[in-house]
């Protein structure tokens, strides 16, 4: 098995720091190693830092890879050497990746010359505060005992100005339980950060956290208040706390390394050039964090291969044996890596903050949980309706969060303006119904939207509903995608503005205007299309092999022209398919593909991260072979919707992993296992099951009975 690849860096630019926290890791936990180390990193050690994730970057194909300026206090190195170790490493990577740089301080230094610098080499600014005054100065308090909350508030102000507002990444926040967690979140948020994140205090087995009331779960209640807080707020500001547990209840990934079972991608890079492990690991003992390597004499790949590094990559396979029976274990991942350390068993334990991890998951999964019967578990066109709105509501999430960005308002009026018009709105759902919409909506949940994705979006739109639009965005690539429609091939990357016109479009560039009629495509060389595949009797198949957001399956699309032979197979396939279930297509869990994208060779049929109707197909699939797996993966798609709109249990339950194994199990015709896992889910209490999900349950009991009494070539429960 592969490890995944390293790509967030936390490089230590400064050892020290003007604040005396009584609850940071690097100086008052277990490791002291910052008293050995250089106050400022040598220009040496971040020449040779640059170069070798570079290096690793390239030989890894990274798409982008994250750089974190960190410390001790990074500000404290001042803005002339802030804006050289940023030149050096934009430098260096950027040829080979896309590189986002941040900087973690605590802001009582930021000053506009800071900002100056990382405004020209766009440096997001993530700054800790631990809520209102009280809370803040019961433990960020200066080397002279005094409150750091003014001067904090002070950065925050300037990092809220117009100038600079796109810099500013968000707040940190370390939970103390004598806090008000409704002051801390209401000072918080009053400050309108575009992102709160919420800390567990460093802690072990062998320095229990801080319990002054006593409760068996404090800190899953400090927080469950704060949540409940926050859905009073509309979730107006996102938390990732709450989110990536929201998100793993659903079967989606984990947000943030101190729950999930999402492998560590992280290095950290002392003021010297060693390699450190994740800086919880401090907290620990002396030296826990150490390799023994450094960017002098070791390079990337070589840390990766570090025991320690390993074993943070394990998933479910590196939790203790407790935590791997624990039904919230998708959610929690055992908690962080640090807190399960004990001087017995070192990390082979539950977290010390176990009890919490599981009334937190547990409490947020209540309540979410929506327990009403969706109409869309009985009908497959409101589960395409639901799956629309559910477009819907990523893509007004998404514009809002593009608004402050240059030319983002321009992609939320215009297209707020089409979804308004009577006789433009159907071509909105239409553009929104591509599957890899999802994909880029998906993905701007959790990094930085792609702004030309969205306006280009708008752009698509306008052209099919011959709407009088015209858009400018500064292009990345030379490749401008129109989602749905297909890719016009620019001169060069840059400023381009595009105009919908009768019929089609007009590009201009640097090279002046090009105009398109989409009926007419092979009139302008710079455009192609989107292949189609016609099919008898049904809507034709959309042949995807362009857009930048295809790359959402767990292989990756084929390099390349699609071969000649490749649309002809897929009638083959088809005709194969209605002539074995001549009513396959009227089942439940057909799946009704609209688009296909070709994948690299031996690579079968594939669902990736994606809106309905998208498939992976290998570029040497047979008919047979399709025929085959269709019907399988159509039953996985379905299944996949109905939990991406409705609640089919209490989230991150028992009664949610039997329903998908007696699904998936009578897909495969194994059909004894899936009785036993129906069997099981019916022992079960009422409550663990909405009414959506007794439905479904339901209909597996006679989608089992009629496979039972009926010939395994004919169609069921049409």
């Amino acid at each position: 098995m592969t490890s995944p690849s390293l790509q967030q860096l936390v490089l230590k630019v400064h050892s020290r720091c003007d604040l005396a926290c009584d609850h940071c890791y690097v100086y008052e936990h277990a490791d002291q190693g910052w008293k050995s180390r250089p106050v400022v990193i040598s220009e040496e050690a971040l020449t040779r830092t640059a170069q070798r994730f570079a290096s690793y970057a390239e030989a890894h194909k990274l798409p982008s890879v994250t750089i974190i300026l960190h410390g001790g206090e990074p500000l404290l190195c001042g803005p002339t050497r802030l804006g050289q170790i940023c030149a050096e490493l934009t430098r260096t990577l950027a040829p080979v990746t896309t590189l986002d740089l941040q900087i973690h301080t605590n802001g009582i230094q930021l000053s506009p010359r800071h900002l100056d610098v990382f405004a020209e080499f766009g440096v997001r600014v993530g700054i800790s505060l631990d809520g209102d005054r009280a809370a803040n100065d019961r433990h960020r308090l200066d080397r002279r005992g005094r409150s750091s909350y003014d001067r904090v508030l002070r950065g925050i102000d300037l990092l809220r100005s117009p100038a600079y507002r796109h810099l500013f990444g968000g707040l940190l926040c370390t939970v103390d339980v004598a806090n008000d967690p409704v002051a801390v979140h209401e000072s918080l948020t009053a400050l309108d950060p575009p992102r709160i994140d919420y800390l567990l205090p460093h802690s072990t087995w062998e320095h229990p956290p801080p319990n002054p009331s006593g409760s068996p779960t404090p800190y899953a209640d400090w927080l469950l208040a704060v949540f409940d807080l926050w859905e009073e707020q509309g979730r107006r500001i996102p938390v990732r706390t709450f989110e990536s547990v929201l998100s793993t209840l659903r079967g989606g990934p984990s947000l943030t390394e101190a729950m999930g079972l999402a492998p560590s991608d992280l290095a950290v890079i002392e003021t010297d050039g060693t390699f450190e492990q994740a800086d919880s690991l401090r907290t620990a003992f002396d030296g826990a964090a150490s390799t023994g390597y450094d960017v002098f004499r070791h390079g990337f790949e070589e840390f990766a291969r570090h025991e320690g590094v390993v074993a943070r990559q394990r998933g479910l396979a590196g939790v203790s044996e407790a935590c791997r029976s624990c039904p919230v274990v998708d959610s929690c991942g055992g908690g962080l890596y640090a807190h399960r350390y004990s001087v017995e068993r070192e990390f082979d334990n539950p977290s010390v903050f176990c009890a919490d991890l599981r009334a937190l998951v547990d409490g947020i999964a209540e309540r979410v949980t929506s327990r009403a019967l969706a109409p869309s578990v009985c009908r497959s066109d409101e589960l395409s309706f639901s799956q629309l709105e559910l477009d819907r509501t990523l893509l007004s999430v998404t514009l809002d969060d593009l608004a402050p960005e240059p030319g983002g308002e321009d992609a939320r009026r215009t297209l707020l303006g089409l979804d308004s018009g009577d006789d433009t709105t159907q071509h909105l759902n239409e553009v929104l119904t591509h599957p890899y919409i999802r994909t880029s909506l998906l993905r701007s949940r959790h990094e930085a939207a792609d702004l030309p994705r969205f306006l280009a979006l708008a752009c698509a739109t306008a052209v099919r509903a011959g709407a009088d639009v015209t858009l400018g965005w500064n292009q990345p690539e030379r490749a401008l995608h129109l989602p749905a429609l297909g890719t016009f091939m620019l001169a060069e990357p840059g400023r381009v503005e595009v105009k919908a016109t009768p019929g089609g479009f007009c590009v201009f560039g640097r090279s002046g205007p090009v105009q398109v009629q989409l009926t007419d495509a092979a009139a302008t060389p710079q455009w192609r299309p989107l292949d189609t595949v016609e099919l008898p009797g049904r809507p034709a198949l959309v042949i995807d092999d362009a857009d930048p957001y295809r790359d959402c399956f767990a292989v990756p699309p084929a390099a390349g022209p699609t071969p000649a032979s490749f649309a002809e197979r897929l009638r083959r396939a088809y005709e194969l398919l209605d002539a074995r279930l001549p009513r396959w297509s009227v089942d439940r869990n057909a799946f009704h593909v609209t688009t296909v994208t070709p994948l690299t060779a031996g690579s079968g049929l594939r669902l990736g991260t994606h809106g309905p109707g998208a498939l992976g197909v290998a570029v040497d699939f047979t008919p047979e072979e399709f025929a085959r797996e269709l019907p399988r993966l159509g039953r996985r798609a379905r299944l996949k919707s109905l939990r991406e709109t409705s609640d089919l249990n209490v989230l991150g339950n028992r009664a949610g992993r039997l329903l998908d194994e007696a699904f998936e199990q009578l897909g495969s015709a194994r059909r004894e296992a899936a009785v036993r896992a129906l069997v099981e889910l019916t022992v079960l209490p009422e409550s663990e099951l909405t009414e959506t999900g007794a439905v479904l349950a339901a209909q597996l009991w006679n989608e089992w009975a009629e496979h039972v009494n009926t010939p395994a070539d004919r169609p069921h429960h049409a």
